[in-house]
């Protein structure tokens, strides 16, 4: 194999991408005559056919180098797994169409400036698909079939759709990253791609933004935290003599109440200002119906309050999609939290589902608060320019709700 066309193409590539340099020099090269041009495997190895490297120009070489690397940086065979067994998918029929999302995926702006777009390259458009989306989008919007037959020589390896090949050197071969070499790779690139955004693509600043702040799941972390509210110390927990404690033994002639555990009860205070939109309404509805489930099915125990700048009549549930939310106005959750804890039996817990643009108590309230923060982008007021909204207190526990 040429080796130094083979080298001269990286160093093009690192010298059009510098961003990706650190990725580059850390892909090993593996000759091999099992593959039809170049693949990757999960291991950070790039196995490339001799003739592959014989006919090509340097200059797409070098873009078949940054095409290779996009791969293992964006996790496509990890998250060719992840999309796999969730769809249930099998066969290499399957693993093939992820491969070509993959590449559509990369393909939709990694060339142009320096890059040359390397023949027989897949596009979004080929397929009629809009460019801009992830590999997970273009699975639910194409299948295998004649738009598709002459991409069936596409093999960019088990680093691209997870399925391990007969020509990899596996786990244990040699010149393979482990997994902190490899995290610290994806974190160098990252870091090289946020401290020059204004020159890199915009796939890239996305994937370098999840990098650093990747998506918290967010359904997840909100049910944890209204368990954790409703399982602390004190919460849900009261007297009755229905059953004597077992040291009224001890005292003769004194009857003691005991300690027992009741179902927690929770308010739901709903932003309902006229900036929340109406999909987050539709989205905290949801939620609602998520926390009937977090106390059992009881929907006794949950009460709904409409809020923007004054709190609505308190709902007791019957069923999430029959509630009717009133609001539109401006944004003070306080009046909201106020009523939640006016009623009676005062709810254990109280769950705020808002945009953040509101004041919040100054005091910490009788009952446990969660918070769920609807996703918002820096907003200035004009007229105040040095405004910064009130965020959530240290005293509720936040989750942001993406």
């Amino acid at each position: 194999m040429d080796f130094e066309k083979l080298f001269t193409a990286r160093l093009y590539a690192a010298r059009a991408r510098p961003y990706l340099a650190t990725a580059l020099f850390a892909l090993h090269p593996v000759e091999s005559r099992f593959v039809p041009t170049m693949a990757v495997d999960r291991h950070w190895r790039c196995y490339i056919s001799p003739a592959f490297v014989a006919r090509i120009p340097v200059e797409e070489l070098a873009s078949v180098w940054v095409h290779e690397i996009s791969h293992l940086l964006r996790d496509h065979h990890g998250r060719s797994d992840r999309f796999a067994r969730q769809q249930e998918l099998t066969g290499p029929g399957e693993r093939l169409r992820m491969n070509i999302a993959a590449d559509l995926e990369i393909n939709d702006d990694v060339y142009g400036d320096g890059l040359t777009c390397p023949g027989g390259a897949v596009h979004p458009k080929m397929l009629g698909l809009r460019d801009g989306e992830l590999m997970e989008d273009y699975l639910r919007q194409f299948r295998l079939g004649p738009a598709t037959q002459e991409l069936v020589w596409l093999d960019c390896g088990s680093g691209a759709d997870g399925l391990e090949r007969e020509w990899d050197l596996g786990p244990e071969g040699a010149n393979g990253l482990s997994d902190h070499e490899r995290e610290a790779v994806r974190f160098r690139v990252a870091q090289g791609i946020n401290a020059h955004p204004g020159t890199v693509p915009k796939g890239w600043q996305r994937w370098a933004e999840e990098a650093f702040h990747p998506p918290q799941p967010w359904r997840d972390l909100l049910g944890a935290a209204i368990r954790s509210a409703v399982s602390g110390p004190g919460v849900g927990e009261d007297y009755t003599y229905g059953r004597p404690p077992r040291r009224s033994a001890g005292l003769t002639g004194v009857i003691l109440p005991s300690l027992r555990r009741r179902p927690p009860r929770i308010s739901v205070v709903i932003d309902t200002s006229g900036s929340v939109s109406d999909a987050e309404l539709g989205s905290a509805l949801l939620e609602v119906a998520a926390i009937v489930r977090a106390v059992g099915g009881r929907r006794d125990l949950v009460s709904v309050l409409s809020c923007d700048a004054a709190a609505r009549v308190a709902q007791p549930l019957c069923r999430a999609e029959g509630l009717t939310l009133v609001g539109g106005g401006g944004t003070d959750l306080r009046a909201g939290i106020a009523k939640a804890l006016r009623a009676s039996p005062r709810p254990d817990v109280i769950v705020v589902l808002t945009d953040g643009w509101t004041p919040w108590p100054q005091e910490r309230p009788a009952s446990r608060v969660v918070v769920g923060l609807f996703p918002r982008t820096k907003w200035v007021d004009e007229s105040d320019p040095d405004y910064v909204p009130d965020t959530p207190p240290s005293w509720a526990r936040v989750v942001d709700i993406g």
